[in-house]
């Protein structure tokens, strides 16, 4: 067993990760065990997990896709993996979290420690503040489910470069998913749900954001939230052509280009805000539609 899996199997880092899930209670998994019960089965099960895992043999539990209507009409889908798995793709994320950070873009404020939507926002409005007034807002067709496998962990495998925690991340990827009793295998896609997709997520999307730091643009990311700050409609339209094609024919993901677009920043929501210009220059404040809808795709990414 690697030292890196040692750390992550480790009494303190598994009591960690064990603290943390039970902080963020949620709901059953496909095995039927709740937050309240997970001590009990702890006390059966963790030590024969333990060693399945040691040995490259354990294999994470398929995750529940259940559909939650929305109040103005339609559905949304949470994922929600077991408890167990919840606690070990926590104990994952707390060990290799800081081995990623260094990797990762300053412009990236998505699910990353000491950085938030509003810092998101604040670095938005410097940039419409001095004069870069034209946003492409790059949407991502179904991100956490179209994420190329076999790319990601090729990704992983640069920054960790350790074979025992790789082939558990990568059968957390494989582990399916149960719909309406229906177990479906996972050939593309990031488990949601837990808390491994979305540092997944950011390790797949610094890709992008190398790029557009290697032709100096302006930009911010939230997740798989995207926008691009340039000085004129001319730029703008370059600019979504050459890096929506770089998205599709080199990070191998969708670009939906339907809601992808060119937009001033008066009709921009971002993260739950709206923007508007006063006297003194660009400002920001809550757009309640935005900001529900911001707050259920986290949802759907973390888990309820």
């Amino acid at each position: 067993m690697s030292q890196l899996l040692d750390n992550i199997l480790s009494r303190s880092n598994m009591l960690e990760a064990y603290n943390q899930v039970r902080a963020n209670k949620g709901s059953a998994g496909i095995d039927g065990v709740t937050i309240d019960e997970i001590d009990d089965y702890l006390r059966k099960h963790w030590r024969s997990t333990k060693e399945l895992i040691k040995q490259r043999k354990y294999k994470p539990q398929p995750v529940l896709r259940v559909e939650i209507p929305k109040p103005n009409g339609g559905v949304r889908q949470l994922g929600i993996p077991t408890v167990m798995d919840r606690m070990i793709q926590q104990a994952i994320v707390q060990v290799i979290s800081p081995i990623c950070e260094p990797y990762f873009s300053e412009n990236s404020y998505g699910f990353r420690p000491n950085r938030s939507c509003e810092h998101a926002v604040i670095q938005l409005l410097e940039y419409l503040n001095d004069g870069y007034e034209w946003i492409v807002d790059i949407d991502l067709e179904k991100f956490f489910d179209t994420v190329p496998q076999d790319r990601l962990m090729s990704l992983v495998h640069n920054i960790i470069q350790d074979g025992d925690t790789e082939s558990l991340i990568r059968k957390y990827l494989h582990s399916g998913v149960v719909i309406n009793g229906q177990r479906h295998k996972t050939l593309v896609g990031t488990p949601q749900g837990g808390n491994l997709s979305p540092l997944l997520s950011n390790i797949m999307l610094n890709e992008l954001d190398k790029e557009l730091e290697n032709r100096g643009l302006r930009f911010v990311r939230y997740a798989d939230d995207c926008v691009i700050t340039v000085g004129s409609e001319a730029a703008a339209k370059r600019v979504m052509h050459s890096i929506s094609r770089y998205i599709e024919k080199r990070l191998g993901l969708k670009v939906n280009m339907t809601k992808t677009k060119i937009v001033r920043p008066s009709k921009l929501k971002y993260l739950g805000f709206g923007f508007w210009k006063s006297s003194e220059g660009w400002k920001s404040r809550p757009h309640q539609d935005s900001v529900q809808s911001f707050q259920e795709k986290t949802q759907e990414t973390n888990g309820p």
